[in-house]
C-alpha cells in the first residue's frame, strides 16, 4: 500500500506513466501486476530492477514527454539487455492523472490474504511491523486494554475481545490464524476456538501456536481432553516458524514466522478464494 500511496500523492501535481506487467514467458524478476509509476524526475514502485526496468524509465519518460507508441511492449531478458533471466516481459504503458487516482486505488490495491494475530506482546509488536508490508491483511487481537502500541502500522485492525476466544468465529475467512498471547490459557482457548471453526468451516489454512514442542505435548494432551481427534489436531503448527532459524529475540522470531505465513500463498501470492 505504500507505493500505492506515493503514486496517488505524486499525482496531485504531476502526471506519471504507469507501466505494468501485462504477462510474462519463462523466467522473468516480476510477475503479472507488478507496477511501477514513473513521473518526470522520480520513479515508485518496481518491475524487477535491472536493466529492463531502465529501459521502461526511459520509454515512459519519453512517453511522458509526448511520444506515442504501442501499449505493450515486449522485452526479451537475454544479452541484449545484459540479463540473464532468458524469460520475456510484457509491459503495457498507460499515462495518468489525478483524474485516474479513483481507479487507479481500485485497480492496483494488492490482494492481501487475512491474518489473525492474537496477542500484543514483544512478538506480536515485531510480526505487526514485519508483516506491514508483506501481502496479508493483520488484524491484531488481544483481551487487555491498551494494550497495542501507538504507531499501529498503517491498515492494521486492532481489536479488543474479553474472552480472546470470542474473536475466532468472526475472523475472515481463509485467515491465517497465530496464537501467541500473554497466557498459556488464552493460547488453549484460541486453538480450541480454531480447531471448532475448523470443524465447521475447514477454512483456516494456517493455525500456529508459539512454543516449544514441550508445550504442544501439554495442549495436545488438554485438546484430546476436549474431544479434539489426533486428525484435527495435526491442523496446528508448533513450533511456528521456518526451521533451521535459531534466534529467540521478538524480530528474529517475526523474520522467520513471516517467512513461513508467506510459504502458505499460492505462486501468485494470492489467495484461491
Amino acid at each position: 500500500m505504500a507505493f500505492l500511496h506515493l503514486l496517488l500523492q505524486g499525482l496531485e501535481t504531476a502526471p506519471a506513466c504507469l507501466v505494468r506487467v501485462e504477462r510474462t514467458e519463462g523466467s522473468a524478476p516480476r510477475e503479472p501486476g507488478a507496477w511501477m509509476a514513473v513521473f518526470a524526475g522520480s520513479e515508485v514502485g518496481t518491475i524487477g530492477g535491472g536493466h529492463v526496468e531502465f529501459q521502461a524509465i526511459a520509454e515512459a519518460r519519453r512517453r511522458l514527454a509526448g511520444a506515442s507508441g504501442a501499449a505493450v511492449l515486449r522485452y526479451a531478458l537475454g544479452p541484449s539487455l545484459g540479463q540473464c533471466c532468458g524469460g520475456v516481459m510484457h509491459l503495457r504503458f498507460e499515462l495518468v492523472t489525478l483524474a485516474d487516482a479513483t481507479l487507479l486505488a481500485t485497480r492496483l490495491a494488492p490482494r492481501r490474504a487475512p491474518v489473525a494475530l492474537f496477542g500484543g506482546g514483544h512478538v506480536g509488536q515485531a510480526l505487526a511491523r514485519v508483516l506491514a508490508p508483506l501481502p496479508f491483511q493483520l488484524t491484531w487481537i488481544d483481551s487487555r486494554d491498551g494494550i497495542f502500541p501507538q504507531d499501529v502500522p498503517q491498515d492494521v485492525a486492532c481489536e479488543h475481545s474479553e474472552p480472546v476466544q470470542a474473536a475466532v468465529p468472526g475472523l475472515a475467512p481463509q485467515s491465517r490464524v497465530l496464537i501467541m498471547s500473554f497466557s498459556h490459557a488464552e493460547d488453549l482457548d484460541v486453538v480450541a476456538a480454531c480447531l471448532r471453526r475448523q470443524r465447521e468451516r475447514g477454512d483456516l489454512p494456517f493455525i500456529g501456536l508459539i512454543g516449544s514442542r514441550s508445550k504442544w505435548a501439554v495442549f495436545r494432551h488438554r485438546l484430546q481432553e476436549r474431544g479434539f481427534a489426533e486428525a484435527e489436531l495435526a491442523q496446528v503448527t508448533c513450533p511456528i516458524g521456518v526451521p533451521g532459524i535459531a534466534g529467540k529475540a521478538p524480530e528474529v522470531i517475526a523474520v522467520a514466522v513471516a517467512a513461513q505465513l508467506l510459504q502458505t500463498l499460492p505462486p501468485d501470492g494470492q489467495d484461491d478464494a
